[in-house]
């Protein structure tokens, strides 16, 4: 994990600033940096997802008797429990790649894929009531 934040803080980062066109690159660097947005992009719809989810979840508690409560702890509790979840699974595939400049690359990918799929899922919950 030291080696993909040196790879954040001291290639990607730069990227940041130039034009660089995902769809058309071939640079690893490059690869690297358009995997990364994919990530940034997937987790901002995630947290809108679970924005949403959860405030629907803090609905039906309200519903609830005192008793009865615990959508929002659960969903809570779930959330965190995916996100380490997800952290492993991309570390472990990363390691098709390990040690090599499209470990990074492949890590984002994974994350990227992953997060689509729970937003998708949250927002699935969230709309459910």
């Amino acid at each position: 994990m030291r080696r993909l934040a040196f790879v954040l803080c001291c290639v990607a980062t730069p990227l940041a600033a130039q034009d660089v066109e995902c769809a058309n690159t071939m640079a690893q660097v490059e690869l690297t940096f358009c995997a990364e947005q994919d990530w940034i992009s997937a987790d901002a719809d995630l947290n809108a997802a679970y924005k949403a989810a959860m405030a629907m979840m803090k609905q039906i508690d309200a519903d609830l008797p005192k008793a009865e409560q615990g959508a929002a702890a659960n969903l809570k509790t779930a959330q965190r429990a995916w996100i380490a979840y997800r952290d492993a699974a991309c570390a472990a595939e990363g390691y098709v790649m390990h040690g090599g400049s499209a470990e990074p690359m492949v890590i984002y990918g994974c994350r990227a894929r992953l997060t689509q799929a729970r937003a998708a899922d949250l927002w699935s919950l969230a709309e459910t009531y």
